[in-house]
């Protein structure tokens, strides 16, 4: 699990995300960034974000369950929305499946993804503990 902290003095985070995190002993793994796509290749959830978060982040967490990760092995976050005005249906979203201490995160608006019906794109960097790692050098 990530070493998150928020910066004394400084604005609470309003999301689910912490200030920074230390990254703890173990085997990076670096996720690409993964979009709304389902198992048949076909986009989850056309035009509403939060389906369409919930199965990035279901897509992150099978990348997880195949290095013998977990959610809370990730200790940072890039997320690319194509509408900024859906922020806070995204955090929603992410609630439910991080934890605190959250993950170090960033946040960007893009003009577009891959394809025009994808709202949204998550990358992610899990430090998962060696004893728990599955397929790592």
């Amino acid at each position: 699990m990530a070493h998150a902290f928020n910066i004394p003095d400084r604005a609470e985070p309003f999301g689910i995300f912490s200030s920074a995190a230390w990254q703890p002993e173990g085997k990076v793994l670096h996720i690409s960034g993964h979009t709304a796509q389902g198992a048949d290749g076909e986009t989850v959830g056309v035009g509403d974000i939060k389906a369409q978060t919930r199965q990035v982040l279901e897509n992150i967490q099978a990348a997880l369950d195949v290095a013998g990760g977990r959610m809370p092995d990730i200790v940072k976050v890039l997320v690319f929305v194509t509408d900024m005005s859906t922020l806070m249906d995204v955090h929603e979203v992410r609630a439910e499946f991080f934890e605190r201490p959250y993950p170090a995160s960033s946040l960007v608006q893009v003009p577009g993804l891959v394809r025009d019906d994808f709202l949204i794109e998550i990358e992610a960097v899990a430090v998962i503990p060696a004893d728990r790692a599955q397929g790592a050098p």
